[in-house]
């Protein structure tokens, strides 16, 4: 029986309790107690089980009066670059060794305020830098799905590692993300899961720790397209404390699933066919075009002809906000100390030993592209790259009403089989960061699997603050994909 709570969807658990045919304390229940059996994967960084029982019977007293929020007594997972207040908050880095935060993010903030349950800090790429969950100080995050045949451990994704596992293996209901290039939608693609980032600016990124602040957005991992809907109406939200947050009001989301799509013009960008791609990537391209256009959409060739750029661009601006945002950690205020002969020695030695390799090879290639004699030439070049990639959008959009893409260029990948090679895990990122760059929602629904039994994932992308049209899209192709395999439970044995 308590298995099978751990099946429920979101949606499912919520209607489940305001039927008060469950309550809050089986449900979280039954989620400590997957965790707990769970630690195999690395999924949490730190787990709350005890605080989620006491919000479990505070929603349980709720919605026994016929109270409560939207997420009243549902468990969910928070990736650990929100701060939460009094649970220590790591960003997955040694240089923020026991940083317990006296605030709350906004994001988490709304969360508990619709009633969730905090079941844990889930495990990411340190400071969200890696599309494959390996660059954390506290390990890596471990795919629960295998390839067919074979034992070899494969990456979750990333940065948004630990949430797609997580969210696949049954240990929260859903959970929390952030994307900067893809850390939403490339894990929910590996992992079989839902991803959507929202436009930028749709949710507050106040109390969350800073990679690339005009890039950075949250989001939520969850089971299906219904889930994302509901937990990004919690989410989403005008925060005064967010210079970047847009005063928009949130739009009933769910309410948009189930709509008809006749008429909808999905967009098909002819540079997303990039060489080299598995074939099985592109069938199912294919696959989704005749899906989407068997329920009455209108299907669009548009050009984006900027694409070929928008990798370099992202991997030039990323890190030249990562050398400033991460400039702040110094050894002085909190976080590790590492003592040093005078204030430069103290900095020097915190820093060395508090970032890893991949996070000290980003502040050294941001710190070089805003240096007096490279920041034209490389920065401001990017910036205005940027600016043309925005403006393909637009006049896409003038033809259409949201883009059909892959969303990674393959499936899952074995740990350790790319971290030699930067360039190469870079490119896991070719389809996704287009979307940062130019601010837009995008969504990776799971849709087929790979000759090897792993899950592939196609991308819709939506216009600026439109995310209704791009979750009726979505909900759409996630009906006809008809997708329902799981991975087999080898890592609670």
């Amino acid at each position: 029986m308590m298995s099978d709570l751990t099946k429920l969807t979101l949606a499912g658990a919520r209607d489940a309790l305001k039927a008060k045919e469950i309550t809050s304390n089986e449900l979280t229940g039954a989620y400590v107690k997957a965790m707990e059996g769970a630690r195999g994967l690395n999924a949490y960084i730190t787990e709350t089980g005890d605080k989620a029982m006491e919000m479990a019977k505070a929603s349980d007293a709720k919605l026994a009066k016929g109270e409560g929020g939207a997420l009243e007594g549902l468990p969910l997972g928070i990736k650990d670059l929100f701060a939460t207040k009094g649970t220590l908050t790591t960003a997955g880095s040694h240089i923020l060794d026991g940083f317990v935060p006296p605030y709350e993010s906004t994001v988490t903030a709304n969360l508990w305020r619709d009633g969730a349950v905090m079941l844990g800090k889930l495990n990411n790429d340190e400071f969200a830098m890696g599309s494959s969950n390996e660059t954390s100080y506290y390990g890596p995050v471990i795919n629960p799905w295998r390839r067919k045949d074979s034992d070899a451990k494969l990456v979750p994704g990333g940065s948004s590692g630990g949430s797609s596992a997580a969210v696949a293996a049954r240990l929260c209901l859903a959970a929390t993300a952030t994307d900067t290039g893809g850390s939403i939608r490339q894990p929910a693609a590996y992992t079989g899961t839902v991803g959507i980032k929202p436009t930028y600016g749709r949710c507050s990124r106040w109390g969350i720790i800073a990679y690339a602040s005009s890039l950075d957005q949250a989001g939520p991992i969850t089971r299906d397209v219904r889930d994302a809907a509901i937990m990004l109406g919690s989410m989403a939200g005008y925060d005064e404390k967010d210079s970047t947050s847009v005063d928009r009001p949130v739009p009933n989301y769910e309410a948009a699933l189930g709509q008809s799509i006749k008429g909808l013009r999905v967009g098909i960008p002819k540079e997303y066919r990039v060489d080299g791609m598995p074939a099985e990537i592109d069938a199912l391209w294919t696959r989704g075009i005749e899906w989407l256009k068997a329920a009455g959409a209108e299907i669009v060739d548009v050009s984006l002809p900027n694409t070929k750029y928008a990798l370099p661009t992202y991997y030039i601006v990323a890190p030249a906000e990562c050398s400033s945002n991460l400039a702040r950690y110094d050894g002085v205020r909190y976080g590790l100390r590492v003592e040093g002969k005078d204030i430069t020695d103290l900095y020097e030695k915190t820093r060395a030993a508090g970032f890893g390799p991949e996070v000290r090879r980003r502040i050294m290639i941001g710190t070089y592209v805003l240096s007096a004699g490279y920041y034209d030439a490389y920065y401001l070049k990017a910036q205005q790259v940027r600016t043309l990639i925005a403006r393909d959008f637009a006049n896409a959009y003038a033809k259409c009403d949201v883009l059909l893409t892959p969303t990674a260029p393959s499936a899952a990948f074995g740990i350790g089989e790319k971290t030699s090679d930067p360039l190469a895990m870079y490119l896991n990122d070719v389809f996704t960061v287009t979307v940062n760059l130019a601010g837009l929602p995008g969504i990776s629904v799971p849709a087929g699997l790979s000759s090897d039994g792993l899950p592939l994932g196609l991308q819709l992308i939506g216009k600026t603050f439109d995310e209704e049209t791009l979750l009726r899209a979505a909900y759409a192709l996630e009906q006809a994909a008809e997708f329902k395999a799981e991975p087999k439970t080898w890592w609670t044995a």
